[in-house]
């Protein structure tokens, strides 16, 4: 299998991506990483028969704004990773696996989870890749220190991850924040920490010249917010039948079907986010695990959509303090689409927001709370 290194050479002298310092400069770490893991695949089984403890390979910490290619080079470290034992997965959907994992050994047995997930998650994997790490809840912060000490000092998996920020920067003013530190001094005790954060954003250099808010519904509408899917996600249009779906876990043992979802990008239709009976922890999940939303079908509200509109509101606010990005298909313009019935005054403020969100600094913003 090609390495990263000669992948992403080749699409630079192809002119699918154009030439960038911060990027080549990831991509040679990453080979180096690769031809560590790949090395000696047997090693660790003769370390563990003798009583050796094993010593992974170093990890990498890539940082940056919206947009420099970071979820871009994890794709080709993850494809071009000549190991079985790889897995690459969004960092919102890990912490959800961990916390059900961990309340699965409490009623298992007495004393503390950690070590125990953290040798079920090693026993399958010598390489965890997570995009987007970004910490919301106090919870998160409290456990990752022992979990990621775990997992790295006493299992020996190796961990690259992306971030939108700095590790100094994670969990940034939150609560009770002193209990996150060890795990900042982890990261950097134990990963590279690798900046990407040059002057181009290429998603929204991708996008070109698709607008975020596409109206009246009809074929025009719905073809430009695919397109906007298919340039965000590098997805081939021609593919479109196959593009993945997922199950988002909404906590409590309930889930939100993602008719497509792919690379942080989640496509919704606006009856099964504000036409079901949902609050603001379902939207809050949306907005932690998809940098882009994609809603199509928002139709005009009046009286008789009074929960709808409501709903829409908190979805709204949910989006925008996490600045994820927004592009619909919808029957009018934001100002346009609850004049009457109650509420509608009120709703001048998720008009607002809409409308900051079709900005281009709104869009130039990293995703997660706080940005």
């Amino acid at each position: 299998m090609t390495g990263i290194l000669a992948r992403y050479r080749d699409l630079v002298e192809r002119g699918e991506l154009r030439p960038d310092p911060d990027q080549q400069a990831a991509a040679e770490r990453l080979q180096t990483l690769q031809g560590e893991l790949e090395q000696d695949q047997g090693g660790g089984f003769i370390a563990n028969l003798f009583g050796q403890k094993k010593r992974q390979p170093r990890g990498v910490y890539m940082w940056g704004g919206v947009g420099r290619g970071k979820s871009m080079l994890m794709d080709l470290f993850v494809e071009t990773l000549a190991i079985a034992e790889k897995r690459r997965v969004h960092f919102h959907a890990f912490m959800l696996e961990v916390d059900r994992l961990i309340g699965h050994e409490r009623t298992r047995r007495a004393g503390d989870p950690i070590a125990p997930v953290a040798a079920k998650i090693a026993a399958e994997v010598r390489c965890l890749a997570f995009d987007e790490m970004v910490v919301n809840n106090t919870a998160d912060a409290a456990i990752m220190a022992r979990l990621f000490t775990a997992l790295i000092r006493d299992e020996g998996v190796t961990v690259v991850t992306t971030s939108n920020r700095p590790p100094n920067d994670l969990y940034k003013d939150g609560l009770n924040r002193s209990l996150f530190l060890p795990f900042i001094d982890l990261i950097e005790a134990e990963l590279d920490i690798l900046p990407l954060d040059g002057p181009t954003d290429y998603r929204l250099d991708r996008l070109g010249d698709i607008d975020t808010w596409h109206t009246p519904l009809g074929e025009d509408a719905t073809g430009q917010v695919r397109e906007a899917f298919f340039r965000l996600t590098d997805y081939k249009p021609e593919d479109a039948d196959h593009v993945p779906s997922a199950d988002l876990d909404l906590g409590g043992g309930r889930s939100l079907h993602v008719p497509k979802s792919l690379k942080g990008v989640g496509v919704f239709s606006f009856k099964r986010l504000c036409g079901e009976n949902r609050g603001a922890a379902d939207y809050l999940a949306i907005a932690h695990a998809y940098h882009t939303v994609i809603i199509v079908g928002i139709p005009r509200m009046g009286p008789d959509n009074r929960n709808e509109a409501i709903r829409f509101t908190k979805l709204i606010d949910a989006l925008y303090e996490n600045n994820v990005k927004l592009f619909a298909a919808a029957a009018a313009e934001p100002e346009d689409l609850y004049r009457q019935g109650d509420g509608a005054f009120e709703f001048a403020r998720t008009v607002s927001r809409l409308k900051e969100m079709a900005s281009s600094q709104y869009m130039a913003r990293g995703h997660g709370a706080g940005s």
